[in-house]
């Protein structure tokens, strides 16, 4: 498969997971999600096909619908399929992200764990679910590879806290395999987790995260290694991510992945 042929199956991949969740508005070259029931809200991205080329205007008439619904004034896209919107959603006053796109190019063995710490791909009825979901919560709190304080107290505390709909929704979502989850857990509980998507033959891995302060021993390359390795064994024919940065991307490339493309994101800058 060439790289090319890899982009467009991540760009069907990327237009196709929203819409049994969510209803597809048409605004131009863009296409908005806008959530159907309860859960994490999608975003806006560029349509599937022939379409003219994003500007700015465009994504100036998104943003002021997803405000009248109350939703995150958030798009998508892969650079090599929509190469002109990254100037578009900077012209409309968005911040825009730049990310590593990713596909597992062969099988490499799992790496190492230390002593006392196991991973696993995680059951809908596993007893630590809120904990191992709380995981890339606290993670992504404090990006990076860098070690940091914040570990099982802050954990446990956003997973005393959390949505039951959403842990609900997560557990139907592993039972009918729509999501895979796994965690390198040790005596203390979840240390890193990451979850898979898979539509068709093509998954995604995302969302894992390490808590901060047990970082730097190889978890996060251990839970990917798994959720690449579960996802090859069920057949899944592309399985891709997106790097949070360079750093990250050789971390994913020592475990089998190879950089194709750019995944861009755009948002309005943190206040």
């Amino acid at each position: 498969m060439t790289d090319d042929e890899a982009i467009d199956r991540i760009d069907a991949f990327c237009d196709a997971v929203p819409r049994p969740r969510a209803r597809a508005d048409t605004y131009g070259p863009l296409v908005l999600f806008i959530p159907t029931g309860p859960g994490f809200p999608y975003y806006a991205r560029p349509r599937r096909g022939p379409r003219p080329p994003v500007a700015s205007a465009d994504i100036r008439a998104v943003r002021a619908r997803q405000r009248e619904l109350i939703i995150p004034e958030s798009f998508e896209w892969i650079e090599q399929a929509a190469p002109e919107m990254a100037a578009a959603a900077a012209e409309a006053g968005l911040q825009v992200q730049a990310h590593p796109l990713m596909v597992l190019t062969g099988r490499v063995p799992a790496p190492p764990l230390p002593p006392g710490i196991t991973a696993r791909v995680v059951s809908a009825d596993d007893a630590e679910l809120d904990r191992i979901w709380a995981v890339p919560a606290v993670a992504f709190g404090q990006p990076g590879t860098a070690v940091g304080e914040a570990g099982a107290a802050e954990r446990d505390k956003i997973a005393a806290d959390h949505d039951g709909g959403t842990i609900a929704m997560l557990r139907q979502r592993l039972r009918s395999g729509q999501s895979v989850l796994a965690a390198a857990s040790g005596p203390g509980g979840p240390l890193a987790a990451g979850s898979c998507q898979t539509v068709g033959s093509v998954a995604e891995i995302t969302g894992v995260g390490v808590l901060p302060a047990d970082r730097r021993q190889g978890l996060g390359a251990a839970v990917t290694a798994l959720l690449a390795a579960d996802a090859a064994d069920r057949g899944v024919q592309t399985v891709f991510l997106s790097a949070t940065d360079d750093a990250v991307a050789r971390i994913y490339a020592r475990i089998g992945f190879r950089r194709i493309g750019t995944a861009m994101i755009a948002e309005p800058a943190a206040a």
